[in-house]
């Protein structure tokens, strides 16, 4: 029994022109099945995609906090040339610079037209075959606990893990890592972003759930009410989401 993460969940005041810039950022393709906005590779929504981790927009009516997400995207690049023509692109497209104590660095820290962080990488070995989201990206205290919960909570395969770092990725070897910083601070508001898992044909969502409680994740009341999904928070607070096969 494992679960696969399919979707980022972005919440936003204007799904749908959010979604047109993730579109836009990424070369994918913006779909608007219903009320949300799904961001997925061109030539027709496919859903959940084999190979990559997605991106679904969701209205609220609620702006973002100045407070930084402790979830963001890094988007991939494959050359110096590469990174600057990108980072200018997504300027023209409305992203802003964002500052969030990094220093001198050799990624470009970003902000979308409504104020969710991102970074565009510098050129790296290790995205070479990641897609356009090299990785998505969890800040917290423990990166070794996190790792810990989040590898048993899925079946992706655990590269490194160290007191400041630890990552994982599909043990297809396709699609983002994903990665936990050790970060000051423990989570203080709602995550604007957060990941969406899916269990695998023929397992039990219900028997998922359970697993997960086991493992240390907790309920969490959003106001869901009667909804498909069902809304959990892991053992430092991010909340995510257990969908259900249609």
């Amino acid at each position: 029994m494992a679960l696969r993460p399919v979707q980022v969940n972005i919440k936003a005041l204007d799904a749908p022109a959010v979604g047109r810039f993730w579109a836009e950022a990424l070369g994918w393709s913006a779909y608007s099945p219903g009320v949300t906005t799904y961001v997925g590779p061109a030539g027709g929504a496919v859903w959940p995609d084999p190979v990559f981790v997605c991106v679904d927009v969701v209205p609220v009516p609620e702006a973002k906090t100045t407070t930084k997400n402790r979830l963001h995207l890094d988007l991939a690049t494959t050359s110096a040339a590469h990174q600057e023509e990108l980072v200018a692109r997504l300027k023209a497209l409305g992203a802003t610079p964002a500052h969030v104590g990094q220093g001198d660095v050799p990624w470009t820290v970003l902000a979308d037209p409504e104020g969710n962080e991102f970074c565009v990488l510098q050129p790296r070995e290790v995205d070479r075959d990641t897609g356009p989201i090299a990785a998505v990206v969890v800040d917290c205290e423990d990166p070794r606990a996190m790792a810990r919960f989040w590898g048993e909570a899925m079946d992706w395969t655990l590269h490194e893990v160290t007191d400041d770092h630890a990552a994982l990725r599909s043990a297809k070897g396709v699609g983002p890592h994903l990665e936990f910083l050790r970060t000051p601070g423990a989570k203080t508001v709602p995550d604007r972003v957060h990941l969406d898992l899916l269990p695998y044909p023929g397992d039990d969502k219900a028997a998922e759930v359970a697993r997960l409680r086991a493992l240390g994740a907790t309920d969490l009341d959003i106001g869901q009410v009667d909804v498909p999904w069902t809304c959990l928070a892991d053992p430092e607070g991010h909340e995510f989401c257990v969908l259900a096969l249609s």
